[in-house]
């Protein structure tokens, strides 16, 4: 009874702490270790400490690093609406406002929300750059020659190594290497449609998708969409007949972040089975995950061979390199011949240095220490958002990934705020990017894959301000 008494005291010391703001939202805790020196108790009483923190929500555990604060006990603001895309009317893409944001690249002073990559201070530049030296001496005549339309045997066999969310059902042979993953994308579009068929997406959804459809002359149906779960499989079950491909991001959504659960996943597949309907799986962000495990792609589910997975390493490794893949099922050959007409083969030099990082660069370290970051940087972000913006802005709550998706009052344009807030050095991309109607236009999406300092902060606390006092 008596250690009872103790954890618990020891706990509501720590939870006065956080309850008052002494810790905050995404500060790291004592280690066990220290909560056993400083308050002289024994290991089981210190594990016991956590536990009550855990079981009120106040804490959360990441795996190898501690404890941290956790935001989900005292959330401030509300999540993000759940979409209701309008059908029928389409009105154009928002090309110009696209190029306006994409133009502001070159300003190396501008801080830049904006930017769907992680900030070069979070790659693993000097490892990588060991690994070109060595992919040259390895590789037959330096890298010069032309190999197979199939891509480097060595980056797809590390690519089935690593791919173990898949449960052992892909190899070399399954994977196909492309230039980034929206060349996967691209291709897996041209080997199942043709110009006037419709796909079906998210809503929002990333805006290269749209500019991608428009540009093959496809229609596209944006389904409601859920900040949380993800698709409407409801409404994608009404609007089915109208469908020739889907193109889904299930895990880690860009830019609402949503997690497609399991069962969904599930579901969605067995669907598009039955009604023999494609499936184009961009998992980019899928190893950008904040809990215990990496969540599955719709990959897993697929016996008859419809959904064709796609990843990269621009998220995570090298976005300049431009290595992605597709594992496209029983549209192999489809893909493969797609690649050959368009671009005969890839460089070989980029991807053997990731199948060389893969390989010997100790992947799943580099990926535990950015998913950290990453998490941490996500908790720092709501907090100054929570803080510092209008107190009705509605805010995504991600369990991966790098965006988060701004919901303002609805008598706010950010297409109109962006210009305010870059003339002040601030980007962040409009809503009205994400959708082929006239939606989201109080809407924003922010990156936090930024390295979290001073001018940061500083940053996303005066696009706060700017908000307060022009709208």
């Amino acid at each position: 009874m008596a250690r009872e008494i103790l954890y618990q005291k020891i706990a509501k010391i720590i939870e006065e702490q956080i309850l008052s703001e002494t810790l905050r939202i995404g500060d790291k805790l004592p280690s066990i270790r220290s909560i056993q020196k400083n308050y002289n108790v024994g290991l089981n009483t210190a594990k016991q400490v956590f536990l009550e923190l855990e079981s009120k929500s106040l804490v959360e555990s990441r795996p190898r690093s501690g404890y941290y604060v956790s935001r989900t006990f005292q959330r401030k603001m509300a999540l993000p609406s759940v979409s209701e895309p309008r059908l029928a009317k389409k009105e154009n893409t928002p090309e110009e406002l696209t190029r306006k944001v994409f133009d502001s690249l070159q300003d190396k002073d501008i801080t830049r929300f904006s930017l769907g990559i992680p900030d070069q201070n979070l790659l693993p530049v000097a490892k990588l750059n060991k690994g070109i030296v060595r992919a040259m001496r390895s590789l037959p005549e330096s890298g010069t020659e032309i190999e197979p339309a199939q891509g480097s045997i060595n980056l797809r066999r590390n690519i089935a190594k690593w791919s173990l969310v898949l449960e052992g059902k892909l190899t070399e042979d399954d994977i196909v290497t492309t230039h980034g993953t929206m060349s996967a994308v691209y291709y897996c579009l041209l080997a199942v449609t043709k110009p006037g068929d419709t796909i079906a997406t998210e809503s929002p959804m990333y805006f290269g998708i749209l500019q991608l459809a428009k540009s093959m002359g496809l229609n596209v149906i944006e389904l409601p969409t859920h900040p949380v779960t993800g698709v409407d499989l409801d409404a994608l079950k009404n609007n089915i007949h109208k469908i020739n491909a889907c193109c889904f991001v299930t895990n880690f959504s860009n830019p609402l972040g949503s997690l497609m659960p399991d069962e969904n996943k599930k579901l969605l597949v067995e669907m598009l089975t039955y009604h023999n309907i494609p499936l184009i799986e961009d998992d980019l962000l899928g190893n950008l995950f904040f809990g215990n495990s990496r969540p599955k792609p719709c990959k897993v589910y697929d016996e008859a061979g419809i959904v064709m997975w796609c990843g990269g390493v621009s998220k995570t490794l090298s976005p300049g390199y431009r290595v992605g893949w597709v594992a496209p099922g029983k549209f192999k050959e489809k893909i493969i011949w797609q690649k050959l007409v368009q671009t005969v083969s890839m460089p070989s030099l980029f991807q053997e240095v990731i199948a060389d990082f893969m390989e010997f660069g100790r992947y799943d370290h580099h990926l535990r220490g950015l998913r950290h970051t990453l998490h941490t940087n996500c908790l720092k972000f709501q907090r100054t958002i929570e803080d510092y913006f209008p107190e009705n802005t509605r805010i995504s709550q991600p369990q991966g990934g790098f965006f988060l998706w701004l919901e303002l009052d609805e008598k706010i344009d950010t297409s109109e705020l962006y210009d305010i807030a870059m003339a002040q050095k601030i980007s962040f991309a409009p809503g009205r990017l994400f959708t082929q109607h006239n939606q989201f236009n109080n809407c924003m999406r922010l990156s936090f894959a930024l390295n979290w300092n001073e001018k940061v902060e500083s940053d996303l606390i005066q696009l706060g301000n700017i908000i307060k006092q022009n709208f």
